[in-house]
C-alpha cells in the first residue's frame, strides 16, 4: 500500500508546535521518505491558533494534503478546528478533555510525562515520541534524531529529552493505528530545504556581495540565512533602518560594482518603488525579492498570497524595463535567483523575484542537486574595453540599449550618474531630443530581454483542458492534474516562472492549442490571466482563485474543476 500520511500539530503560539513538527519531519526524512511540511501561524508571540502540517510519503510530494491522519491537539481549540479534516481511522492525540462521539481520541499526559524528566519543556519530545510510536517508527531512530538536535545543548538537556521521547513512545506503544506503516532503514532521498534558504543560496551562487534589508515577514528568513553564510563568503549583510534605506544601500553598492540584493514583502516593496525607479533611470542592476503576503497595508502578515504580480511589473513611475520571475520549487528558486543576478548585470536593469509566505516557510524534499554556475560573467567595462576612456559616456546610445558600464574610480573613465533625465554623458538634461533618446534607449533592451525568458513548464501540456498558474501553486496544481486524470479527465497544466518581459512566442502556441484553459491563482482578480489576455489576446475560460491567506490544497482545485465540468 502506498504511504501518504499527514500529521497536524496544533496549539497556541509558544507551545512548542514547531519543535514537535521538526522532530517528526527529520525522523521521516532520515528514514528515506519524501517530506513536505508547512507552518501556519498567526501574527502573535503567544496565544491564537497555529499548526504545523507534515506530509510523509513514499513518492514525491510538493503540496499539503487536506486529509489529516494524525492530529496532535495541544489545546482543545485545535481539535475543534481540524476535526472535520480527520480521515477514516485517524487518531487525535491530546491531553485535554474533548467531547467527541465519532473521532478516536487518545489521551496522553504530555506535561505530566515531561515533569518526570525534571523539565516540563520536554513535553515537545513526549508528543513527538507518541506520534512516531503510532506511526510505527523505530524508537532508536528517533533517539538518533534527538541526539543530533540536542547534543550541543549539553548532556543534561540531551538526556532529559531522550527520556521524554521514550516516555511518549511507550505511552501509546500498545495502541493500534490504521495508518501505521513500515519504516525501512533507507537513506535520505535528498535534502530538506525551505524556499527562503534556497533563495539565499541562489544569491551566493549568483555572486551576491552585499545584501541590505529591513525585517518584514515573510522575507526575513532569506536575509537570516544570508547572514549565516556571511562568515564563509565575501558577503556583507546590513540591516537598515527601513525599506527605503535598504534598497538605496543596495543600489549604492551596485553602483560601486558589487552584485547587490534586498528582500522584503509587498508593503516594504511599496516603500522601495522610488528606489526601484532610481535603479531604472540610472541603469543600475539590482535584485529584489518580494515575498508576497495578503494586503493592503499590514493585511495578514503571516499568511500567503499572489497579489503583487501586476504591481511588480508596473511599480515605480513611467516606463523602464525589468525582469520578473516567480520560482516554484527550491531548486528553481536557487537557479532563478542566480540567473536574476546575471541578467540584471547583463542588461543593467532591476530583477524582481516573486515568492510568498507559503513558499519561503515550507520544507520540501529536494533530490536534484544545486549546481552553481561554472563561470560568473563580468559585464562591467574597463579602460581596455573603451576606445577613449577620457571621453567615456555612461549612457552611450547603442542599438541594444545597453551602454558600456564603467565603475566609478576604476580607471580613467569619469562616471557621471543622476536620478534626473540626462544626456549620454550622464549630465542632467531637459532637452527634447535627450529625453526621447534616453527613453527609447532604456526600453530598447526589452527586445533582447524577451529572448532570455524561458517558456512556461508544461505537464501533460497537449491536453484539451489546461490549468495555468505561476510560482508556488505548481505543486498543488500538478497533484490536482494527477487526481483528475485518474478520473478520466483530459487535463494538463502550464506553470509560469518567467513572467516579464512576457514570453509571448512560447506561451501563445501552448495556450492556443487547448480547447479551454483555467487560471489557478492566489489573488482575487486572476492577475496572470489579465496579463495573458493583454499580451496574447487569449481569454481564460474561467478561474480557480483563493485569497483567504491559506495555500491551495490539491483537493480544492479538483473540486472546483469538477464543478465546472458538471455545469457544461
Amino acid at each position: 500500500m502506498a504511504i501518504d500520511i499527514t500529521i497536524v500539530i496544533g496549539g497556541q503560539a509558544g507551545q512548542g508546535i514547531l519543535t514537535v513538527g521538526e522532530l517528526i519531519t527529520l525522523a521521516g526524512q532520515k528514514s528515506g521518505f519524501y517530506i513536505f511540511a508547512n507552518n501556519e501561524f498567526e501574527s502573535r508571540i503567544r496565544g491564537g491558533h497555529s499548526f504545523y502540517q507534515i506530509r510523509i510519503s513514499d513518492h514525491p510530494v510538493e503540496a499539503p494534503d487536506s486529509n489529516v491522519h494524525l492530529l496532535v491537539a495541544l489545546n482543545p481549540e485545535t481539535f475543534h478546528i481540524h476535526k472535520t479534516k480527520l480521515t477514516s481511522g485517524g487518531i487525535v492525540l491530546t491531553e485535554d478533555a474533548v467531547n467527541s462521539a465519532t473521532e478516536q481520541i487518545l489521551k496522553v499526559p504530555f506535561n505530566d510525562l515531561a515533569e518526570k524528566t525534571g523539565s516540563k519543556i520536554t513535553a515537545n519530545a513526549v508528543a513527538a515520541g507518541a506520534c512516531l510510536s503510532l506511526l510505527g517508527a523505530p524508537l532508536e531512530r528517533f533517539k538518533e534524531i534527538i541526539t543530533e538536535q540536542f547534543h550541543e545543548k549539553g548532556t543534561e538537556i540531551l538526556n532529559k529529552n531522550l527520556m521524554a521521547a521514550e516516555l511518549g513512545y511507550q505511552a501509546v506503544k500498545t495502541e493500534s493505528f490504521k495508518w501505521s506503516f513500515k519504516w525501512n532503514p533507507d537513506p535520505p532521498k535528498g535534502v530538506l530545504i525551505d524556499g527562503a534558504k534556497a533563495i539565499a543560496l541562489g544569491a551566493i551562487a549568483g555572486d551576491c556581495r552585499m545584501a541590505a534589508f529591513y525585517p518584514m515577514s515573510p522575507a526575513t528568513g532569506i536575509l537570516v540565512h544570508l547572514t549565516s553564510f556571511s562568515d564563509d563568503f565575501p558577503l556583507v549583510v546590513e540591516q537598515a533602518e527601513d525599506e527605503i534605506a535598504a534598497i538605496n544601500m543596495a543600489i549604492g553598492a551596485s553602483f560601486a560594482g558589487v552584485r547587490s540584493f534586498t528582500a522584503t514583502s509587498g508593503g516594504g516593496f511599496c516603500l522601495m518603488t522610488e528606489g526601484l525607479g532610481l535603479a531604472g533611470i540610472t541603469e543600475t542592476p539590482i535584485v529584489i525579492v518580494d515575498a508576497q503576503r495578503p494586503g493592503p497595508a499590514t493585511g495578514l502578515p503571516t499568511r500567503t498570497a499572489q497579489g503583487d504580480l501586476l504591481f511588480s511589473i508596473h511599480a515605480a513611475q513611467d516606463e523602464f524595463p525589468r525582469f520578473v520571475f516567480a520560482p516554484s520549487t527550491p531548486v528553481e528558486a536557487y537557479e532563478t535567483t542566480a540567473r536574476a543576478f546575471n541578467l540584471a548585470d547583463k542588461y543593467q536593469v532591476p530583477a524582481i523575484i516573486l515568492v510568498d509566505k507559503y513558499f519561503t516557510d515550507s520544507l520540501f524534499t529536494t533530490t536534484r542537486p544545486f549546481q552553481a554556475p561554472d563561470v560568473i560573467q563580468n559585464f562591467t567595462a574597463t579602460d581596455e574595453d573603451i576606445a577613449d576612456p577620457k571621453a567615456y559616456q555612461r549612457y552611450l546610445l547603442t542599438d541594444s540599449g545597453v551602454s558600456p558600464r564603467a565603475l566609478p574610480c576604476v580607471g580613467q573613465s569619469l562616471v557621471v550618474v543622476s536620478g534626473n533625465e540626462h544626456r549620454e554623458d550622464g549630465h542632467i538634461s531637459e532637452a527634447v531630443t535627450d529625453r526621447i533618446s534616453m527613453v527609447d534607449k532604456r526600453n530598447a533592451k526589452t527586445h533582447s530581454m524577451i529572448k532570455e525568458m524561458n517558456p512556461p513548464k508544461a505537464y501533460n501540456g497537449e491536453s484539451e483542458l489546461l490549468l495555468v498558474g505561476w510560482g508556488s501553486t505548481q505543486g498543488a496544481i500538478k497533484e490536482s492534474i494527477d487526481l483528475l486524470r485518474s478520473q478520466g479527465v483530459d487535463i494538463g497544466c502550464l506553470i509560469f516562472t518567467d513572467l516579464w518581459p512576457f514570453p509571448y512566442d512560447t506561451s501563445y502556441p501552448a495556450l492556443s492549442k487547448a480547447k479551454r484553459f483555467f487560471m489557478v491563482e492566489q489573488n482575487r482578480s486572476s492577475q496572470l490571466g489579465s496579463l495573458i489576455r493583454e499580451q496574447t489576446g487569449l481569454t481564460a475560460s474561467g478561474s480557480v482563485l483563493k485569497y483567504d491567506g491559506r495555500p491551495f490544497y490539491p483537493s480544492e482545485i479538483v473540486e472546483a474543476i469538477t464543478r465546472i465540468n458538471r455545469k457544461r
